[in-house]
């Protein structure tokens, strides 16, 4: 045999030898360019590790920067490609699916700085007064700048019944609140409530999209024209998201079959097109979708699908703009990636995903800009790229590149009226007046108002009620009862008794006082009527 066959053989064998074992001949015997190069890469980081580890003036923790520098490479791409340890994981999933115990917050952190995303409806931070925007300083005196997310769960984290003392910042105010939070277990349903708001109005509150969502909504609905419904409110507001199954399962029970809900579509991802599959519990009567500057993703997505098939109308503020989709992927030591795979798009074609060329830090504080630039008090001041102009099923034009554009816009009401009520309800005096004086009387509450709907027809705050609450202020914020308009004591009324409410009835005597006051819901009855 010569040289030349006896080559050809060699060459054959090894790719027999491949094809035996699944593995690539040219991954061992031939590297790529590119494959050297990451090899290059990588030898560079763990040099600098053992660098480190070896001769860094102070003790290391060398688990927690590769962490960092996982997760640091992940957000240089996009706002929401991230890393997430085996115990955040646990966490996630519990926050989706099932019941932890804690504060109740979802949060990231940006900029070294523990970020609230939005609170657990009902849960002890916002019970508390913690809100989405907050920025965490303190936990128990100490200040946790620069803290790690795995950190900040086992500091936040709890039994049931233990306490924790928190220091925030809140956007656009220069003091630092202090709040001490009773850890809870915190519950997972993801519809905090359904209710009539007349004989033929349902309200439905859907505070994030998680495994149960379509079955709790499809009990929501059935509860609900049960009782007469002929036209329902979802609010979406504060809703940052979550699976993308949920969404479809709430589009699907308000579509007909085979309308458009979503398509998704990367670089190396084909066009996936979601469409209704199945005969929903509410296709025909009227829908009114609540969004805001919170709501994001799956949210986003059941907002796009109603009103890009003028299925119903969207009322509110501009949604947040999230347009992106991430997959899991699972690392050796159970910790994850969620990786930006693609892009979904609504049924009109648009990708209402904000731009995030400027930075992670700066994508989330566009939301304060907004506030700023008095985007939330007019829509004249909304900019519209004009560029990404859609039409909806019936022609109506809707517009792509940076969230959900309501039909009807409500303003925030940035009045100076209403100046009194925000400096008392920035303070914990609000709520914590509110479970002390529910605890005091508790049983003569109930005497008066045996159940949620007494309570929301027949209580009243007296004057005497709310000069209690303004002295505990007086004494709690050691600062004077600021002057008070006929709006701010109206406003602090409200909330007072709609906190009394929560804490005897929960959600079912906590919305229904608040809703009957709020702009946003008043405009969406005034549409279905």
């Amino acid at each position: 045999m010569n040289n030349k066959s006896y080559n050809g053989w060699i060459f054959f064998l090894y790719l027999l030898i491949a094809f035996l074992l699944g593995v690539s001949v040219a991954i061992n015997f031939l590297p790529s360019k590119k494959t050297s190069i990451r090899n290059s890469h990588l030898q560079k980081l763990n040099e600098v590790m053992n660098y480190i580890d070896q001769y860094y003036v102070d003790s290391v923790d060398v688990d927690s920067i590769y962490d960092r520098a996982i997760n640091s490479i992940l957000q240089s791409l996009d706002p929401h490609s991230a890393y997430s340890s085996p115990e955040e994981n646990k966490a996630m999933m519990e926050s989706l699916g099932g019941s932890f115990e804690g504060i109740g917050i979802q949060f990231n952190i940006m900029n070294d700085t523990l970020m609230v995303i939005a609170t657990v409806s009902g849960g002890p931070s916002e019970k508390a007064g913690l809100r989405a925007g907050d920025r965490v300083i303190s936990v128990d005196g100490e200040s946790i700048i620069g803290i790690t997310n795995d950190k900040a769960f086992k500091l936040l984290r709890g039994k049931k019944g233990t306490k924790v003392k928190v220091g925030v910042r809140r956007p656009g105010f220069k003091e630092t609140y202090h709040y001490e939070i009773k850890r809870d277990v915190i519950p997972t349903y993801t519809v905090d409530v359904s209710y009539m708001i007349n004989n033929k109005i349902g309200y439905v509150k859907i505070n994030e999209f998680g495994s149960t969502t379509a079955d709790e909504f499809i009990q929501a609905i059935q509860k609900l024209k049960g009782r007469g419904m002929t036209s329902m409110i979802v609010d979406l507001r504060g809703n940052a998201g979550g699976f993308l199954d949920a969404a479809v399962g709430v589009c699907d029970e308000l579509l007909s079959n085979k309308q458009k809900i979503v398509s998704i579509e990367g670089l190396k991802q084909r066009m996936e097109k979601i469409v209704a599959t199945r005969k929903g519990n509410f296709e025909t009567g009227k829908v009114v979708i609540l969004i805001d500057d919170f709501s994001a993703s799956a949210s986003e997505i059941v907002a796009g699908a109603i009103q890009d098939n003028d299925r119903g109308l969207i009322v509110g503020r501009r949604s947040f703009g999230k347009g992106l989709v991430q997959r899991q992927f699972d690392l050796s030591d159970k910790s994850t990636i969620r990786l930006t795979t693609a892009r979904y798009y609504t049924p009109s074609g648009r990708c209402i995903q904000r731009d995030y060329k400027q930075g992670t830090e700066a994508y989330y504080d566009e939301i304060v800009d907004r506030y700023i630039s008095g985007e939330m008090a007019s829509r004249d001041s909304i900019r519209l790229d004009s560029t990404k102009a859609y039409k909806t099923v019936k022609g109506r034009t809707v517009y792509g590149g940076g969230g959900i554009m309501p039909d009807y816009f409500v303003p925030i009401d940035r009045g100076n009226d209403l100046d009194g009520y925000y400096q008392v309800a920035n303070t914990a005096a609000l709520t914590q007046f509110a479970f002390n004086y529910t605890n005091q009387h508790k049983s003569d509450l109930k005497n008066r108002y045996p159940n949620a709907q007494a309570f929301v027809s027949n209580m009243t705050i007296s004057d005497a009620q709310y000069n209690q609450m303004m002295e505990y202020y007086k004494k709690l914020s050691k600062t004077p009862i600021p002057t008070m308009t006929t709006a701010s004591k109206k406003e602090l009324k409200v909330w007072i008794k709609a906190l009394i409410g929560r804490n005897l009835y929960g959600e079912d005597a906590f919305y229904p006082v608040i809703n009957a006051t709020d702009p946003v819901v008043i405009k969406a009855c005034s549409l279905l009527k």
